[in-house]
C-alpha cells in the first residue's frame, strides 16, 4: 500500500481548503453535466461498491457518477460475496483493492471501513456507517452554497436523533465554520466523545430553541436502519421533535430545510415543510451525484485546475 493513498471515512480526512475545493468542484461538474459536456476522466477505472445496508440514493449516485466519468461501478452485496461468509475484512480489502481502483463501503460498524482502509491499496470512501455519513454532508454543503453562499458563520439546527448524520454535522461545523445547535430527547444525544471534541456545539431538548434564528434546519428519521424494532419506543420519545411549520417559524425567514431521505411525513417532518418552498431536499438528493463525482475525481486524480 502506498503511503499517499487518500481515504474519505469522515469529513476530518480532508482539510478545510480541500473540502471547499470539493464543493466548488461539485458545482463545476454539475454545470458540465447540465451543459451536456462529455467529461470522462475515469475511463477504464473501476469502483467497487460494497453494500451491507440497502440503499437508493447512494447506489444510484455512485453508479451514475462512474458511468458519466467513463468508468465502471461494480455492485457487491454481502449476500453475493465472501464478505458475507466470514472472510476477514482485512483479506477482502487486500484482494478487492488489487483488482479495482477505488472502493465505496456502506455498512454498519465504523470500525469495518477503518479496517478495510488500513489494508487497502486504493482509496476507500465511507458511504455510510452507524457513526458517520460524510458523503451526505458534501451534498448538503453544496446545496447550501448554491442557495445561500458560504455557510461559514451560519446558524444550523439539527433536530432529532443524535445519529450518524448528527455526528457528521458536528464534523461539518468544525470544518466549514458554522454554529450548530442540536435538539434531541434525553438518552438520544450524540456520542459523548464527539461532544467532548466539539465544545462549541450546543445540545438541548427544545426544538423551538434550537430553531431560533437558524439559517438551516435539518432532521432525519427517528429510527434508522437496524433500529426498526425500536420504532414504537422512538415515536414516543421523539413525539415533540417533529420539524413542522411552528418550528420553521422560529428560524430566519429565508431558512432552508434539509433531510437526507427517505423521509417519513407526519413523523420527523410534516408534509407542509418537506413539500414547502423552504425545502431543498430534492436538490440535496441530486447533489449526492455531483459531490461524489468531485470526491471520486479528487481521490484518484487530485485537485483538477
Amino acid at each position: 500500500m502506498t503511503n499517499n493513498t487518500r481515504h474519505f471515512l469522515t469529513l476530518l480526512d480532508c482539510s478545510k481548503d480541500e473540502l471547499t475545493y470539493l464543493i466548488d468542484r461539485a458545482i463545476q461538474l454539475k454545470a458540465k453535466q447540465y451543459a451536456g459536456e462529455i467529461y470522462e476522466p475515469l475511463k477504464n477505472r473501476v469502483l467497487a461498491m460494497i453494500f451491507e445496508k440497502s440503499s437508493t440514493r447512494t447506489r444510484i449516485s455512485f453508479e451514475t457518477g462512474m458511468a458519466q466519468f467513463g468508468g465502471h461501478a461494480m455492485f457487491l452485496s454481502s449476500r453475493d460475496t465472501q464478505l458475507g461468509r466470514g472472510e476477514p475484512i482485512e483479506d477482502s480489502a487486500r484482494v478487492i483493492s488489487r483488482m479495482t481502483d477505488i472502493v465505496m463501503i456502506r455498512t454498519f460498524g465504523h470500525d469495518i471501513v477503518e479496517s478495510f482502509a488500513a489494508h487497502s491499496q486504493v482509496p476507500v470512501i465511507n458511504a455510510l456507517t452507524d457513526d458517520f455519513h460524510p458523503c451526505q454532508l458534501l451534498a448538503d454543503m453544496q446545496t447550501f452554497v448554491e442557495k445561500r453562499g458560504s455557510i461559514s458563520g451560519a446558524n444550523v439546527a439539527w433536530i432529532g436523533d443524535g445519529n450518524n448524520m448528527c455526528h457528521s454535522y458536528m464534523n461539518a461545523a468544525k470544518q466549514f465554520g458554522f454554529n450548530l445547535r442540536i435538539a434531541c430527547p434525553a438518552g438520544f444525544e450524540p456520542k459523548a466523545s464527539l461532544l467532548a471534541e466539539n465544545p462549541d456545539v450546543s445540545v438541548c431538548d427544545d426544538p423551538m430553541h434550537a430553531a431560533k434564528e437558524a439559517d438551516l434546519i435539518v432532521t432525519d428519521v427517528w429510527a434508522s436502519m437496524g433500529q426498526e424494532q425500536e420504532q414504537a419506543e422512538r415515536e414516543n420519545a421523539f413525539g415533540n421533535f417533529q420539524v413542522n411549520d411552528l418550528v420553521m417559524s422560529q428560524a430566519n425567514k429565508d431558512a432552508l430545510f434539509m433531510h437526507c431521505l427517505p423521509a417519513h411525513r407526519g413523523e420527523e417532518v410534516s408534509s407542509s415543510v418537506i413539500d414547502g418552498n423552504q425545502s431543498v431536499v430534492w436538490e440535496e438528493a441530486e447533489n449526492r451525484l455531483h459531490a461524489q463525482k468531485a470526491l471520486l475525481e479528487f481521490l484518484l486524480l487530485g485537485q483538477v485546475e
